[in-house]
């Protein structure tokens, strides 16, 4: 039983820290993080074996399947390309917490045969977690019915994107605007399929309204943990200056509830500027 927090990135411009070496100084603060760069294209393995050298063992990714699979193949003729991604996350050993199957909004639930077939022929000691943005999953139970069996035959995760906080009241600036029209607006999920949930939610840039929205989430963490399952919970908001400071609010809420609860460790502070 454990519960990991992390962010949807390990820098930050707002965020106080060291000049070089800015993962090992983030996983300080937080256990997890969402690695969103593998989108973009598949890392050399050079460069995810300096992701593990600068984390503790206990320190999870969830590495995001690159664009040119989810995305532009759709999940068909990319043997290949799975083959060279997985071989370059090797270097992480069990830090990689799952591969992260990011769909995008046009993957309908007639496409869900596509994503049966993927999951099966995918490598074993992998774990798979799917997000899914077509609104008919959310909306239409059926649909959500046929993926969370589609998911239980490869005992892969359902990860909701929970953005009921971002749009419980009008964007108050430009970086609540810009969420308010990159993000997707569906129903919040509260179901894991697996002893491994993971959940991204975004909040406001307002601090206490994204606390007050993830009330619900932290009674939910405590369900899942007292069920002994091990939930990664993301926390974003549109800015994500604080992104930081309310994972770390965000595990210590639920160690209250829960006191074995393993601590995060202790955040190490920024080189202090130099002349040279």
């Amino acid at each position: 039983m454990r519960l990991h927090v992390g962010c949807a990135q390990w820098t930050h411009p707002a965020w106080a820290q060291p000049a070089r070496e800015k993962l090992r100084a983030y996983a300080s603060w937080c256990n997890a993080v969402e690695s969103n760069t593998t989108f973009y294209g598949t890392p050399s393995r050079a460069a995810v074996a300096n992701w593990a050298a600068q984390t503790p063992p206990d320190f999870r990714f969830v590495v995001k399947l690159p664009q040119v699979i989810t995305h532009e193949r759709r999940l068909t003729n990319i043997d290949a390309e799975l083959r060279a991604f997985l071989s370059a996350i090797e270097p992480l050993g069990p830090r990689n917490h799952a591969v992260w199957i990011q769909l995008p909004a046009a993957f309908s639930p007639t496409d869900l045969g596509t994503l049966a077939a993927f999951l099966h022929a995918a490598p074993r000691e992998h774990r798979y977690a799917v997000e899914v943005r077509h609104p008919a999953f959310f909306d239409d139970p059926r649909a959500a019915s046929n993926l969370e069996r589609v998911l239980a035959r490869s005992t892969a995760e359902w990860i909701p994107f929970d953005t009921g906080t971002l749009f419980a009241s009008r964007p108050t600036s430009l970086a609540e605007r810009d969420a308010w029209m990159k993000k997707p607006r569906v129903a919040r999920r509260t179901r894991a399929l697996t002893g491994h949930p993971i959940v991204r939610y975004i909040g406001r840039d307002s601090v206490a309204e994204t606390v007050d929205g993830w009330a619900y989430l932290v009674d939910l963490v405590v369900t899942w943990l007292s069920e002994g399952r091990s939930p990664t919970i993301f926390l974003h908001t549109p800015d994500n200056v604080d992104a930081l400071d309310l994972a770390r609010r965000f595990h210590a809420t639920v160690a209250s509830a829960v006191p074995t609860l393993p601590l995060l460790p202790e955040p190490v502070e920024a080189e202090p500027p130099t002349l040279f």
